[in-house]
């Protein structure tokens, strides 16, 4: 009886605010609203070397996934010069520097090792361990790939080349194959050292490599 007598009183207001009541009700709790967290973790190229901080790699990565509808922050873990022993050498601090846990690590490492001609198993190694501690704290990861330069020879070159997708299998994570993929060989897209792209050259980079970070992510 009180609820006819309700519905008569509210007349037909009842019927509009009632659905809506409903609605509501069955809304599932809201998603979490913090910005989903990007580090790029490797060596000069993720530095932005020879560039301001607004035209390197996390800025117009961030700058592109934000275009995208990705509310993302990407945070810099890039130092100049670094190995993959050097990278492995400062990951748990660089992790706490973060202070929360990244969505997801790029990990851009083992150019140096090629330029310096070190030993690929020892990349390897170093990378391998990197990955293995990423995985025990169960952060996601985008490997990205480098190919060697001409002159380190045909058995260096598939030795280097071949650890990283041989790596991404065997820690079941994401691989972009090549970081430089669009830019390497076009002179004009790199900076007077000829090693490190220009501001053109890092938006062609990450143009190439957004959707492999949006899919990572997810």
């Amino acid at each position: 009886m009180e609820s006819r007598s309700r519905t008569r009183r509210y007349g037909g207001w009842w019927w509009l605010v009632h659905p809506v009541l409903l609605l509501l009700l069955a809304a599932p709790a809201s998603a979490d609203p913090r910005a989903p967290l990007i580090w790029a973790f490797g060596d000069s190229l993720t530095a932005g070397y020879g560039l301001p901080p607004a035209q390197g790699f996390p800025a117009q990565l961030q700058a592109e996934l934000r275009r995208q509808g990705v509310p993302a922050t990407v945070r810099n873990g890039g130092v100049a010069g670094d190995t993959a022993a050097q990278g492995r050498a400062r990951l748990r601090w660089g992790l706490r520097g973060l202070k929360a846990r990244p969505d997801l690590v790029i990990v851009e490492l083992g150019a140096n090792d090629m330029l310096r001609g070190l030993p690929v198993a020892q990349a390897e190694a170093n990378l391998d361990r990197i990955l293995t501690e990423l995985r025990a704290r169960n952060i996601p990861v985008l490997l990205a790939g480098m190919r060697a330069a001409p002159n380190m020879g045909g058995d260096y070159a598939r030795a280097f080349e071949g650890m990283y997708p041989a790596l991404a299998k065997k820690h079941r994570v994401a691989l972009y194959p090549f970081f430089l993929d669009g830019v390497a060989g076009r002179r004009a897209l790199f900076q007077a050292d000829g090693l490190h792209p220009d501001p053109r050259g890092v938006a062609i980079i990450v143009r190439r490599i957004v959707s492999a970070v949006r899919r990572a992510l997810k």
